[in-house]
């Protein structure tokens, strides 16, 4: 097994253990908070994650990954950097936090704020140290503070709404957290050298930062801009059922993208390096992803009733529509992970945040228009959004790695096969259900397993290049179980 195979078997456990977490903080949370609240930490959490966003590319993660030669004055410029940033922006939200909460009409939203704005503190020193970790492809590590992180998030969350704190509960939840993290990942790394002050390399890291920051602020606030301008036009509950419908939506990029990004940008920088050719690289990656997301969103769109009842409980099934609708425009996405990490790789950093300048701003015109007709009209606006977005993305991509739509479309055209046999298992199941004959938990387990098989059948069919990642990846797992054998009776 390569370094990059064992690095996203570590990142997969790292992610399916916080998904596993967020299953279950979700379900019982859904239960105790109304929509209406939920809606309040689903604002906080948006200006908190755009607010971080503008600033952590400024000697975060992705710079110290990238630099081909890290000095100790480079991560340390990086560090300070980021934190003289944070602290002015934990002053200025104490200072503003009571003209957000009038902005939002709602007085509630200061004391959030505030303690939300705590994070920042720390956001410096657990994103210096974790990007070095990932840099070293030492992803177990990470995955065992990530994991502490999340307990303790979810663990103090719980028990705070239990304790009948409404939407801070999950406010202080996320702050538990962010401590957690930031102590564990201390204690993994050790050397605390990395945070000691310096400005030596500060021309390197904010050449870097304005571009990629700006690439980051503007993807982000996209992405949360429908629940403020919702929290804003309409009411806190149409907040709380969209980003529902988007924590449903994106259950794959939990399951997946979220599990493959600690490894892309390491993985393609290490391929440019190798020599190797990025166009197939690309190419490859695009016929995996698509094979797996696309047959994922289908399932959700037609099972997302029982889903819904099961998971979030009777209270939320008026997502229903939202999650089929995102689901859809989701599937546009299938190379979205991708976009940013090749980008940097062929040094066209500028691209990407050109790109995000052409197709954001008009699609975030139309998600604005959608919000005065309702919170369905905002998911429905996807629909032409996220192709939109994602053409843009592909066109600068094929640009610099000289392919074309015909290159795009054979390296697709598996996966389509794949998905619609997919959506033959599912929709027969989906039929029965509606007919009375199944009811959600037994429909829900039978999709399942329709979808898995003809899923496995339409891989058969097409020859489908996963099929050999799989079977390398039995074969690989084959040859280390003898050696854990060993390993155990030897202690």
């Amino acid at each position: 097994m390569n370094s990059v195979q064992r690095s996203i078997l570590l990142s997969a456990a790292d992610r399916y253990g916080s998904l596993v977490l967020f299953f279950v903080t979700t379900a019982v949370l859904s239960r105790l908070l109304s929509p209406a609240e939920f809606g309040v930490y689903a604002v906080v959490n948006a200006i908190a994650l755009i607010i971080a966003a503008s600033f952590q590319e400024f000697g975060g993660g992705n710079y110290l990954i990238q630099k081909r030669d890290l000095s100790a004055e480079d991560v340390r410029s990086a560090f300070t950097i980021t934190f003289i940033i944070s602290g002015a922006i934990v002053v200025l939200l104490f200072v503003f936090a009571d003209s957000l909460a009038l902005l939002f009409a709602q007085d509630s939203l200061k004391e959030a704020i505030e303690v939300s704005s705590l994070n920042f503190l720390l956001l410096p020193i657990s994103g210096t140290i974790s990007a070095l970790l990932r840099r070293d492809m030492r992803f177990g590590t990470v995955a065992i503070c990530n994991l502490v992180s999340g307990v303790a998030a979810a663990a103090a969350s719980i028990a705070l709404a239990m304790a009948g704190l409404s939407y801070m509960a999950p406010v202080w939840g996320g702050l538990a957290g962010s401590v957690a993290l930031a102590l564990a990942l201390l204690s993994g790394h050790r050397d605390l050298s990395a945070l000691r002050p310096s400005l030596l390399a500060y021309r390197d890291v904010v050449s870097f930062g304005v571009y990629s920051s700006g690439v980051s602020v503007i993807n982000i606030f996209y992405n949360l801009a429908p629940q403020l301008f919702l929290a804003r036009i309409l009411d806190f509950a149409s907040v709380g059922l969209y980003s529902r419908a988007i924590n449903l939506t994106q259950v794959f990029d939990r399951l997946v993208t979220q599990v493959l990004n600690p490894v892309v940008m390491p993985a393609i920088v290490a391929r440019r390096k190798a020599g190797d050719d990025l166009k197939a690289v690309y190419l490859e990656a695009i016929q995996l992803l698509s094979v797996a997301q696309w047959p994922f969103l289908v399932f959700v769109a037609f099972m997302a009733r029982p889903i819904i009842e099961i998971w979030l409980g009777p209270t939320w099934l008026e997502i229903v529509p939202l999650v089929r609708l995102l689901c859809i425009a989701n599937m546009a996405l299938f190379a979205a992970c991708l976009s940013y990490p090749v980008l940097v790789a062929v040094g066209s950093v500028r691209d990407a945040l050109i790109s995000s300048c052409i197709s954001l701003p008009p699609s975030l015109l139309v998600v604005l228009g959608a919000s005065f007709f309702g919170v369905q009209a905002v998911a429905g606006a996807a629909l032409l959004t996220l192709p939109f977005q994602a053409a843009v993305a592909i066109y600068f991509i094929g640009r610099r790695l000289r392919f074309g739509p015909r290159d795009l479309v054979g390296a697709l055209k598996r996966s389509v096969v794949v998905t619609a046999a997919t959506a033959f298992g599912v929709a027969a199941c989906a039929m029965l259900m509606e007919a009375g004959v199944l009811g959600p938990l037994a429909g829900l387990v039978l999709a399942t397993c329709a979808a898995a098989l003809c899923w496995w059948l339409g891989l058969l069919l097409t020859g489908h290049p996963l099929l050999h990642q799989l079977h390398q990846v039995v074969a690989d797992l084959a040859r280390i179980a003898p050696r854990l054998r060993l390993s155990r009776s030897a202690l």
